[in-house]
Formats: structure tokens, sequence, C-alpha cells
């Protein structure tokens, strides 16, 4: 419980990468209310690539249900009853979840206690006066990317609410337009009437529709006028997504490869790729909402033609933000654990893939297939040539 009790002070952007850690698959409220029993487990003990292992991490993970269990029974009073209930809902959903991979749990809580291990002592060393200067710069480029972030959300939200205008005008618009079509059937049909009365209808019928006339001819304009304002935000809030993708694949993910690589070196392990992968996430999220209401767009102006340069602009849209997916979803493709550097043959040895975007991209789309293939380091090389050759 020592562990748990100084991760809990921790602050900035220490504290938001502590918080990232956890999630659906392993929620923050079971390290904390079984904070002394997940400390003496020997978790450490249980090798993850052995499969006899598995039994062993079966037995944690029912003790782990077992206890939250317990825990639950033990609350009562009025103020117990929520987390009661709660409490007893993570207790089966760890079981739901890790019935079948147990040793995926132990993983996860190996690699959450190793991370907090990590946080508490970099804040120790920089509180004490090493590493401060580091860490301040380190948290201003967090800052910056957060805020980033919330500027994206609120161009987001901003285009969203100009595109529901615009749907809503054009519906208006098309009911005024099919209006106008039937006046004009109307008149058509007059020619049965008596002179008089022909006559009389005629110049009411012809009235009105030469207000409505006028009035389309005058929402046609603003109509094109709104479409192009919009397709103009698009394109600025693609250029803020280019920038803050480029801003955490070529420099904050370069450096967390770079610490991989000195990690295999004996440098210090390398952290913060649960800060990059909710990064990546939301980038994931916002690039897609952003796709969808392109699509809404081209939908709109192929319901409603009207002159001008919308489908050119809606076609360069579509291919910037498809451009941007695919950055997105190839760079973050990464090897989480890297195999030993030195290989010996007839000798087993494992190694971990990891899609920074899974999580989100999996909501949206089908999850990719993913094969392995080992390759000498001379084919190696000879892909790394032809990948720069074609940028």
């Amino acid at each position: 419980m020592a562990m748990w009790i100084q991760a809990q002070q921790l602050q900035g952007e220490a504290l938001h990468q502590m918080q990232a850690l956890y999630g659906q698959h392993f929620p923050i409220e079971v390290r904390h209310y079984l904070a002394q029993w997940i400390e003496c487990q020997l978790w450490d003990s249980v090798e993850l690539d052995n499969p006899v292992e598995e039994a062993k991490a079966k037995r944690l993970l029912d003790n782990l249900v077992s206890e939250l269990q317990r825990k639950a029974q033990l609350q009562g009073g009025e103020d117990g009853f929520l987390l009661k209930i709660k409490l007893g809902h993570y207790a089966n959903q760890l079981k739901s979840t890790y019935d079948r991979c147990p040793l995926e749990l132990v993983r996860c809580i190996k690699h959450i206690l190793h991370s907090e291990q990590r946080l508490v002592r970099e804040a120790t060393n920089a509180s004490s006066g090493g590493g401060g200067q580091a860490m301040d710069s380190l948290s201003q480029r967090h800052q910056q990317i957060n805020q980033s972030f919330e500027e994206l959300r609120l161009a987001t939200q901003e285009t969203e609410n100009e595109l529901r205008k615009l749907q809503h005008s054009q519906e208006y618009f098309i009911i005024q337009y099919q209006e106008n079509m039937r006046m004009q059937a109307q008149l058509s049909s007059l020619s049965t009437l008596p002179p008089e009365e022909r006559t009389q209808r005629e110049t009411a019928l012809q009235s009105k529709r030469t207000t409505v006339e006028t009035w389309l001819t005058r929402e046609a304009s603003t109509l094109q006028k709104y479409r192009l304002d919009l397709s103009e935000q698009h394109q600025k809030t693609l250029g803020l997504l280019r920038k803050q993708q480029t801003l955490i694949l070529d420099e904050e993910l370069i450096q967390w490869k770079r610490r991989q690589q000195l990690s295999g070196n004996g440098g210090p392990h390398e952290g913060g790729l649960d800060v990059l992968q909710s990064w990546c996430e939301k980038l994931a999220d916002l690039i897609w909402q952003n796709r969808q209401q392109i699509r809404r767009c081209e939908h709109l102006t192929q319901q409603l033609p009207l002159p001008g340069p919308m489908e050119e602009l809606l076609s360069k849209l579509n291919s910037d933000i498809t451009d941007i997916i695919s950055a997105l979803v190839t760079s973050t493709f990464i090897i989480e654990k890297q195999p030993p550097q030195v290989l010996k043959t007839q000798t087993k040895f494992a190694a971990t893939v990891r899609l920074l975007v899974g999580g989100k991209l999996n909501v949206h789309m089908n999850p990719p297939q993913v094969k392995a293939v080992i390759v000498s380091e001379q084919q190696a090389k000879a892909l790394l040539k032809n990948e720069s050759t074609h940028r």
C-alpha cells in the first residue's frame, strides 16, 4: 500500500500519466480499495511468456475477484450501497475479461505497478533537485499537446454545429422548392377553369410563386456560402490535426522509441506509452469525427447540387483526411516489447506489438489483420531503403 500512498501524491503531468494507466481493462477503484492486497502479491514471479504459468495467473485472478467480492460485502449503510454495487460489478467485469487469458491480467498489473514505481521515483528525483528542468520542459510539452487537443475539440464541435445548421437550412430550402414546383403544376392546370376564375387564381398563384422564387434564388446563394465557409473551417481543422499529429508521432513517439533503444543497452526503462496511446486515440477520434462531417457535407452536396467548386473542395478534403488517417494508423503500429538484441539459435524469444489507436479504431472499423515476419538485417535495410525512396 506504501506505493499507492506515494502515487496519490503525484502532481501535474506525473499524476496525469498515472491516471492514464487505468481504464476498463483495470479500474483505478480496484487499485485503490485493494491497494494493500495488490502490492503483497508476487506478480513478478509469474513468467508471462511461459504457458505453464497460466495456472498461477488463474489463481491470482480468482483471488483478486474473491477479494473484490469480500470488499463489496463489507460495505454497509446508505453511503456504502453504491460502492458495494460498483465493486461487485468490477469483480464480474475482471472475471469476464481475463478468465480465458489470466496472464494478460498479470501483464497489466505488472505494467501498472512498474509504471507507478517509475513515476514516483522520477517525482522524488525531481523534487530533490535532479532533473527538475527536464521535468518542467516535459510538463510544458504535454500541456501544449493537451491544450491543442482542447482547441481541436472546440473546432470540431463548431463545425458540427454549423453542419447541423446547414442541414436544417437545406431541408427547408428543399421544402420551399417542392412548394414552388407544386404551384407551377397548379398554374398549368388552371387552363380548364372559366376565364374570370382562372385570371383571379392565376394572379394570386403567380404573385406567391414570384415571392418563393426570389427567396429560393437568395437562399441558394446563402447555402453555397455556408458550404464554402464550412469547407474552409474543415481545412483549418485538418491543418491543426496535421500539426498535432506531427508533434505526437514525429517527436513524442520517436523519443519513446529512442528511450526503448537505450533501455535495451542498459539505459533507463522507457515510459509514457500509455500517455502516447491516449493521445493517439484522441487523434483517431477527432480525425474520424471530421471525416464523418466531410462525408455528410458530400451527401448534402449530392442531395442538392448548386453551381460552384464544392465537389472539388470536398474531394480534396476527403483525400487529405484519408492521408491523415493512413499516416496515423501506420505510424502507431509499434513493437512494444523488442526481442533480445543478440539472438541465439534454437532459442525462442518473445516480442509484443501494439496498435496505439486500436481501441478507438475498432469502434469505427474492423480490427486490422496482423502478420509478423522475421527478416534478416539485409532485408530490413532493403525495406528501409525502399520506404525512403517512396516518400
